[in-house]
């Protein structure tokens, strides 16, 4: 497992957009860089969201009323978009097409939605949700991995892909709620012994592709708390829309 660095006390790194001509992963326009500019312009717009959980809010808010009643155990959330046209199509073709080379893309743009936090805000690790041992043999690849690994690059930042473990799967979740999600989820997550005093104190940041009900990242969050870090940030790619009755 890879040693802590010190951090460095410069702010967060600025984005960087590629120099090589290719196509655009919304509209296949060539362009020079990784969106041509009409498609950045429209899907990249960062709206008002909920500090601790993503989801939208009105301008002037920080916290929605549901994580006022019932805080989440992560710090904060941070996410690009809604779980909505072209961010469901990216990370669909990312995360079950086999397409690779859409990590790098993605994760820049998580890093560029990360640059209004503050420098204190800044995490000791990145870690990857971790995928159950069926589902990474289904796949053949754990695509939260694939985002902590280029961000943790991008950013400067030690990840530990092996720190937190997943001791069973669950059933598909798409269509299940939260209060059922959490039942299913209880227990799922713990963390290797073998980091366990590398958690001590720590800021940590988990990085999963999308938080629907939020029940995954609580479960996770909790046991790496449980384990003796310090705070626990959740970043992820996308966020789903609440409807009535999910979080």
């Amino acid at each position: 497992m890879e040693t802590l660095q010190p951090m460095a006390a410069s702010p967060w790194p600025r984005g960087r957009a590629g120099l090589l001509a290719g196509q655009c992963p919304v509209c296949h326009a060539w362009t020079r860089g990784r969106w041509c500019a009409p498609c950045r312009q429209q899907y990249t717009v960062r709206h008002t969201r909920c500090s601790r959980c993503a989801l939208r809010v009105p301008a002037g808010v920080a916290v929605c009323g549901e994580c006022l009643l019932d805080p989440p155990p992560f710090g904060a959330t941070t996410c690009v978009a809604d779980y909505a046209f072209p961010w469901d199509r990216l990370i669909g073709r990312f995360k079950y097409a086999g397409a690779h080379g859409l990590a790098a893309l993605l994760a820049d743009e998580l890093a560029q939605a990360l640059q209004p936090l503050a420098p204190a805000t800044r995490p000791d690790a990145v870690l990857p949700l971790p995928l159950s041992d069926h589902r990474l043999a289904e796949r053949g690849y754990d695509q939260a991995w694939e985002l902590a690994r280029h961000l943790a690059r991008r950013l400067g930042l030690p990840a530990w892909p092996q720190a937190l473990q997943r001791r069973f799967g669950t059933p598909p979740q798409a269509e299940a709620g939260r209060a059922a999600r959490l039942r299913q989820l209880s227990g799922a997550f713990q963390v290797d012994a073998r980091a366990a005093p590398l958690l001590q104190g720590r800021h940590l940041a988990l990085v999963d592709d999308v938080m629907t009900t939020g029940a995954t990242a609580r479960e996770a969050a909790s046991a790496l708390l449980a384990a003796g870090a310090a705070r626990v940030d959740l970043w992820v790619l996308a966020r789903t829309p609440s409807p009535a009755g999910a979080a």
